[in-house]
């Protein structure tokens, strides 16, 4: 049986088709069914703008999830009857992903899209079917699923480049204002964070070259040689150990005997395609995309933390003093905090609200701690 067909089984059979007996639904009725029409129209057209973008399998996924949205749409449309009245203004959370869809079209509208369709409201709502919710759940899986695909691509960079502005914040703000408590001269306090600055971006740039340099180094030590073309026609068939090469793989040993013996040139059967030696292609892609490249990530690292660490240098570089500029400064990185806890948090479909909070915790936590260190040390200095 076809989705469409399901879909109209369960609207027709659905208590929610009959929801008013005399087809007058109440005024708290018909409110909340033309806010969910609205929203639901909002949601096609994103995918919509979404699938302009894109091309081949993702676009027909994002075409097919707006026909889903269709459907759904008809539903509210054919409860509300007469009803239905002029369009209504859609939520401002569809409303923003529609903008963002027209204008930028990236991973964080389908991260977006994805948490906005894991609090979809329908399973508590008695006037959608049972297959509108289970639409909604499957929906948020595919986009899920899509939103992967942009969070594998620039996982790597976009890593070094949000964990290098959050340590060149907390890092460079805590420099700041241990060393203003200490009761030094405001020069001093720049200078200490300019070095800082100066200081962890490098660390931090040649730290993520290493890292990811080595990481991928240990990915392409585990990819398999060619080394059994060139070695195969060489080996005892009476004591052929290419069959351990297979089973080390972690082939089945049927598999690795098909595999064998293919190799050794003792027969070509298509009788298991699966089974058969696949064309020796040269990698044309990288295939280790989620890891990043070293010099990305490096210069990702370097850029992002001297971005960050040089916010809380600022009211310095102005010319301010004293606790004044160290309140600006806390001010400054609070929000910067909140900025890339948001964007975290709008990547891993998760609330950006509590991620920016938690950043914020955690940034002026460790800031206050260091401050407090600051005016002990100082104390003992004096």
């Amino acid at each position: 049986m076809s989705q469409h067909a399901k879909s109209d089984r369960h609207s027709e059979t659905s208590p929610a088709a009959h929801a008013s007996p005399a087809g007058t639904p109440n005024a708290a009725d018909v409110k909340r069914w033309r806010q969910y029409l609205a929203d639901e129209r909002a949601e096609a057209a994103v995918y919509r703008d979404l699938a302009q973008s894109r091309s081949g399998e993702e676009r027909a996924i994002l075409l097919a999830l707006a026909e889903a949205e269709g459907r759904h749409e008809a539903h509210w449309l054919k409860l509300l009857g007469e009803h239905a009245g002029k369009p209504r203004r859609a939520s401002a959370r569809s409303r923003l992903l529609g903008l963002l869809a027209r204008h930028f079209g990236s991973v964080f509208v389908l991260a977006l899209a994805q948490r906005a369709e894991g609090r979809s409201p329908y399973t508590k709502e008695p006037s959608a079917t049972p297959a509108m919710a289970a639409d909604e759940q499957i929906h948020e899986e595919v986009v899920r699923g899509l939103a992967t695909r942009g969070r594998n691509r620039l996982a790597g960079t976009f890593r070094a480049a949000v964990f290098g502005a959050n340590d060149g914040l907390v890092s460079n703000l805590s420099l700041v204002m241990g060393m203003a408590a200490t009761g030094v001269a405001s020069t001093v306090v720049l200078l200490s964070g300019i070095a800082g600055l100066l200081a962890g971006a490098f660390s931090m740039g040649a730290g993520e070259f290493v890292s990811v340099r080595s990481q991928r180094e240990l990915l392409a030590a585990t990819r398999p040689t060619q080394v059994t073309l060139a070695a195969a026609p060489q080996l005892d068939i009476e004591h052929n150990e290419l069959l351990l090469v297979y089973l080390a793989r972690g082939m089945s040993r049927e598999a690795a005997e098909h595999r064998v013996a293919e190799r050794m040139g003792l027969f070509s059967c298509d009788c298991d395609p699966s089974l058969s030696l696949q064309p020796e292609l040269p990698e044309t892609e990288d295939q280790h995309e989620a890891v990043g490249t070293a010099w990305g990530a490096a210069l990702s690292s370097f850029c992002f933390f001297a971005s960050g660490a040089i916010v809380p240098v600022i009211p310095f570089l102005f010319g301010m003093t004293g606790v004044g500029a160290l309140v600006v400064a806390a001010v400054l990185v609070g929000m910067a905090l909140l900025a890339t806890g948001g964007v975290v948090g709008l990547l891993s479909g998760t609330s950006p609200l509590t991620r920016g909070l938690r950043q914020l915790a955690i940034g002026l936590g460790a800031a206050g701690v260091t401050y407090v260190l600051g005016m002990a040390f100082g104390a003992v200095i004096a």
